[in-house]
Protein backbone atom coordinates (compact mmCIF):
# COMPACT_ATOMS: atom_id res chain seq x y z
CA UNK A 1 0.00 0.00 0.00
CA UNK A 2 3.00 2.08 0.92
CA UNK A 3 4.39 1.71 -2.85
CA UNK A 4 1.24 2.49 -4.50
CA UNK A 5 1.16 5.65 -2.60
CA UNK A 6 4.91 6.71 -3.14
CA UNK A 7 4.15 5.89 -7.03
CA UNK A 8 0.46 7.85 -7.02
CA UNK A 9 2.58 10.86 -5.42
CA UNK A 10 5.78 10.93 -7.82
CA UNK A 11 2.99 10.79 -10.33
CA UNK A 12 1.23 13.70 -8.81
CA UNK A 13 3.93 15.92 -8.26
CA UNK A 14 5.95 14.89 -11.83
CA UNK A 15 4.76 17.79 -13.87
CA UNK A 16 5.65 20.12 -11.03
CA UNK A 17 9.50 18.77 -10.68
CA UNK A 18 12.26 21.36 -11.33
CA UNK A 19 15.54 20.59 -13.46
CA UNK A 20 18.67 19.95 -11.61
CA UNK A 21 21.76 18.66 -12.44
CA UNK A 22 23.07 15.56 -10.45
CA UNK A 23 25.43 12.26 -10.76
CA UNK A 24 22.21 10.25 -11.41
CA UNK A 25 20.12 12.19 -13.43
CA UNK A 26 16.55 12.57 -13.60
CA UNK A 27 13.86 10.43 -12.80
CA UNK A 28 11.92 9.11 -9.92
CA UNK A 29 14.49 7.91 -7.84
CA UNK A 30 16.19 11.73 -8.33
CA UNK A 31 13.14 13.27 -6.58
CA UNK A 32 13.14 10.40 -3.99
CA UNK A 33 16.29 10.95 -3.03
CA UNK A 34 16.56 14.77 -3.75
CA UNK A 35 18.59 16.41 -1.47
CA UNK A 36 20.90 13.29 -0.42
CA UNK A 37 24.17 12.60 -0.70
CA UNK A 38 26.63 10.26 -0.29
CA UNK A 39 27.17 7.17 -2.25
CA UNK A 40 24.29 5.42 -0.80
CA UNK A 41 21.36 7.52 -2.33
CA UNK A 42 22.65 8.38 -5.51
CA UNK A 43 23.21 4.19 -6.10
CA UNK A 44 19.55 4.04 -4.49
CA UNK A 45 18.29 6.68 -6.58
CA UNK A 46 20.39 5.32 -9.93
CA UNK A 47 18.61 2.00 -9.44
CA UNK A 48 15.22 3.33 -8.80
CA UNK A 49 15.58 5.58 -11.84
CA UNK A 50 16.80 2.55 -14.13
CA UNK A 51 14.12 0.06 -12.30
CA UNK A 52 10.84 2.73 -13.65
CA UNK A 53 12.70 3.54 -16.76
CA UNK A 54 11.13 6.84 -16.87
CA UNK A 55 14.08 8.92 -17.61
CA UNK A 56 13.16 8.70 -21.46
CA UNK A 57 9.77 10.02 -20.34
CA UNK A 58 10.90 12.79 -18.50
CA UNK A 59 13.00 14.11 -20.68
CA UNK A 60 10.56 14.31 -23.45
CA UNK A 61 8.20 15.78 -21.13
CA UNK A 62 10.37 18.08 -19.30
CA UNK A 63 9.34 16.26 -15.46
CA UNK A 64 10.84 13.82 -12.97
CA UNK A 65 13.21 16.34 -12.38
CA UNK A 66 14.29 16.24 -16.19
CA UNK A 67 15.17 19.17 -18.61
CA UNK A 68 14.44 18.91 -22.24
CA UNK A 69 17.20 20.95 -23.12
CA UNK A 70 19.74 19.50 -21.11
CA UNK A 71 23.18 18.51 -22.14
CA UNK A 72 24.93 15.73 -21.70
CA UNK A 73 28.53 17.08 -19.71
CA UNK A 74 31.99 15.48 -19.74
CA UNK A 75 32.50 15.92 -16.04
CA UNK A 76 29.04 13.90 -14.84
CA UNK A 77 29.79 11.01 -17.41
CA UNK A 78 33.78 11.14 -16.30
CA UNK A 79 32.42 11.39 -12.58
CA UNK A 80 30.14 8.33 -13.01
CA UNK A 81 32.57 6.36 -14.84
CA UNK A 82 35.80 6.67 -12.11
CA UNK A 83 33.16 6.05 -9.72
CA UNK A 84 31.82 2.56 -10.88
CA UNK A 85 35.03 1.29 -11.86
CA UNK A 86 37.48 3.29 -9.26
CA UNK A 87 39.37 0.29 -7.94
CA UNK A 88 40.14 -0.96 -11.50
CA UNK A 89 41.14 2.29 -12.34
CA UNK A 90 43.77 2.21 -10.00
CA UNK A 91 45.51 -0.51 -11.02
CA UNK A 92 45.73 0.33 -14.84
CA UNK A 93 46.70 3.85 -14.18
CA UNK A 94 49.33 2.69 -11.91
CA UNK A 95 50.80 0.09 -14.42
CA UNK A 96 49.85 2.56 -17.31
CA UNK A 97 47.37 0.15 -19.77
CA UNK A 98 44.40 -1.23 -19.42
CA UNK A 99 40.88 -1.78 -20.98
CA UNK A 100 39.21 0.15 -18.52
CA UNK A 101 41.66 3.18 -18.36
CA UNK A 102 41.70 3.03 -22.60
CA UNK A 103 37.68 3.29 -21.99
CA UNK A 104 38.13 6.70 -20.30
CA UNK A 105 40.60 7.78 -22.33
CA UNK A 106 38.08 7.57 -24.91
CA UNK A 107 34.88 8.93 -22.61
CA UNK A 108 36.96 12.32 -22.16
CA UNK A 109 38.08 12.18 -26.34
CA UNK A 110 41.44 11.22 -26.02
CA UNK A 111 42.32 10.28 -29.50
CA UNK A 112 44.11 7.15 -30.19
CA UNK A 113 47.51 9.20 -31.70
CA UNK A 114 47.38 10.96 -27.47
CA UNK A 115 46.47 7.67 -25.88
CA UNK A 116 50.16 6.80 -25.40
CA UNK A 117 51.25 9.98 -23.47
CA UNK A 118 47.28 9.74 -21.51
CA UNK A 119 48.73 6.28 -20.83
CA UNK A 120 52.05 8.01 -19.71
CA UNK A 121 50.60 10.44 -17.75
CA UNK A 122 48.14 8.44 -15.45
CA UNK A 123 51.25 6.33 -14.78
CA UNK A 124 53.55 9.32 -14.03
CA UNK A 125 51.20 10.78 -11.74
CA UNK A 126 49.72 8.46 -10.50
CA UNK A 127 50.57 9.27 -6.80
CA UNK A 128 48.66 12.61 -7.58
CA UNK A 129 45.93 10.99 -8.80
CA UNK A 130 45.47 8.20 -6.62
CA UNK A 131 46.04 10.57 -3.47
CA UNK A 132 45.45 7.67 -0.84
CA UNK A 133 42.88 4.30 -0.47
CA UNK A 134 40.76 6.52 0.73
CA UNK A 135 40.41 9.08 -2.40
CA UNK A 136 36.74 9.26 -3.75
CA UNK A 137 36.49 9.30 -7.14
CA UNK A 138 35.62 12.98 -6.84
CA UNK A 139 38.58 13.66 -5.98
CA UNK A 140 40.09 11.27 -8.82
CA UNK A 141 38.53 13.12 -11.22
CA UNK A 142 39.46 16.18 -9.96
CA UNK A 143 43.26 15.09 -9.83
CA UNK A 144 42.33 14.13 -13.12
CA UNK A 145 41.31 16.83 -15.13
CA UNK A 146 44.48 18.65 -13.44
CA UNK A 147 47.36 16.60 -14.57
CA UNK A 148 45.77 16.73 -18.02
CA UNK A 149 45.44 20.66 -17.52
CA UNK A 150 49.32 21.01 -17.04
CA UNK A 151 50.24 18.30 -19.93
CA UNK A 152 51.28 20.48 -23.04
CA UNK A 153 49.72 16.94 -25.28
CA UNK A 154 46.98 16.34 -23.39
CA UNK A 155 45.34 19.67 -22.04
CA UNK A 156 42.72 20.01 -24.73
CA UNK A 157 41.36 16.55 -23.08
CA UNK A 158 41.26 18.93 -19.53
CA UNK A 159 37.26 19.21 -18.84
CA UNK A 160 37.06 21.94 -15.95
CA UNK A 161 38.79 24.96 -16.27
Amino acid sequence: MKKKFVFAALVAIAPFAAAQANNVGCGAGSILFEGQSGVAPQVLAATTNGIFGNQTFGISSGTLGCSQDGTVSIPNKVAMFIDTNLDKLAYEMAVGEGETLDSLASLIGVSETDRAAFFAATRTHFGDIISSEQVSSADVSDALNRVLAADETLAQYAWLA
